[in-house]
């Protein structure tokens, strides 16, 4: 029975994502429900990180053997491809309603009653919330892009459904060999905001793969335009949903499909900001387990991100199932990604958090390579006298 707990606490997210569609389903003001669940999210997420909790990782049981379930966890990630399908057709089916200019009112589905028709207000709503949780949902396909086969194509599939299927590929082959140096796009740097980083992440990874895929074909003496092309094929497995929204709600569907997708891309990014922000490693150095941020202070960071916060083990062992990643002695800031999400929207409340942090680890983790690197950053950013946390 503890092993099978131990297992269902991941299944946090997978389940807010349906309660997220429920209630784009249900409609009316349950539209806003997954921006309402954000802003709880953020205050558990400072409460748990505030308070003196702390949530060992899944680990081994008293025989040495893997308290994870992989049949179970695998199965709850799979499913998450349908669950996503069902999150955009419930947005999909709310655009019809508003393109079609269905009148409010209610009807009854298997003996429950929901909302017909919505409002622009409403409809926007539908869209925040989805972005939201296709963007939580990311995390699985982050997951699953660090497998070989059938499931890697998932993970591209997954991603395809926010138009960044690039995303896999980028991830693999440049991020976790470049990240904490400039050449990694997802890293961010010292005095860069979420906003900015947010584009130059964005359009970077799509660029990493586009002149890696223009560098293969050369190779194989393949055209570029062909269905060998793996950036190409990215875009076009998003093409269904481009044309769903288009075929239902014309210029608005694509619209609203707009507002979701940047949502979505968005919160992946975020994760790209915090898990190695303004952290340094000199080219060709060997990546380290103080390149990256751990989360291993907030209970619900851990559960709500199945563990993607014990980013210094992951990237030390890239193919390890996450529930087999471990506390690697990685630097903390002590605080969740919900909790620090709140602080990044406000760029000069997120500098003020972070700067000690970031003195602290000059001070006891770098090397004197990176040191010289920090120093030249932080007059560039502005930043000067850098306070610690010590």
């Amino acid at each position: 029975m503890t092993k099978l707990i131990i297992n269902l606490r991941y299944f946090l997210t997978p389940s807010l994502i349906v309660v997220a569609m429920l209630g784009i389903v249900y409609g009316g003001t349950f539209a806003w429900l997954g921006l309402g669940m954000l802003f709880l999210a953020m205050a558990i997420d400072w409460a748990t990180s505030l308070l003196p909790m702390k949530l060992e990782p899944a680990g081994v049981d008293e025989n040495g053997e893997l308290n994870g379930m992989p049949w179970l966890l695998n199965s709850m990630m799979y499913l998450q491809m349908p669950i996503f399908v069902l999150l955009q057709l419930s947005l999909i089916w709310r655009v019809s309603e508003y393109a079609a200019g269905v009148p409010i009112g209610t009807m009854e589905v298997m003996g429950i009653t929901i909302n017909t028709g919505i409002t622009g207000f409403n409809l926007v709503g539908a869209a925040i919330s989805n972005g939201i949780f296709m963007g939580l949902g990311i995390m699985f396909g982050h997951e699953l892009s660090h497998t070989k086969g059938p499931t890697f194509v998932l993970s591209r599939w997954m991603m395809a459904l926010s138009g960044i299927a690039h995303f896999c590929y980028a991830h693999v082959y440049n991020h976790h060999l470049e990240l904490a140096h400039e050449d990694d796009p997802a890293t961010c740097p010292r005095g860069r905001n979420i906003y900015k980083h947010f584009l130059l992440s964005h359009f970077g990874q799509s660029r990493f793969l586009y002149k890696m895929e223009k560098a293969r074909l050369a190779r194989l003496q393949v055209s570029f335009i062909s269905i060998q092309n793996r950036w190409l094929r990215g875009y076009a497995m998003s093409l269904p949903t481009v044309f769903l929204f288009w075929f239902v709600g014309g210029w608005a569907g694509l619209g609203i499909m707009g507002i979701a997708w940047t949502i979505s891309a968005f919160e992946l990014e975020v994760l790209n900001f915090l898990e190695h922000y303004g952290l340094i490693r000199e080219k060709g150095e060997p990546i380290e387990y103080r390149h990256s941020w751990d989360v291993g202070e907030s209970p619900f960071t851990q559960l709500g991100f199945i563990e993607i916060g014990r980013q210094g083990d992951h990237h030390d062992r890239g193919e390890t199932h996450f529930w087999e990643l471990d506390e690697v002695g990685s630097p903390d800031t002590g605080v969740g990604y919900f909790a620090m999400l709140s602080m990044l929207i406000v760029p000069p409340v997120w500098e003020s958090f972070i700067k000690p942090h970031l003195a602290k680890w000059d001070e006891e983790m770098a090397s004197e390579g990176e040191r010289v690197v920090a120093d030249r950053m932080n007059k560039r950013a502005g930043w000067k006298n850098m306070p610690s946390v010590n």
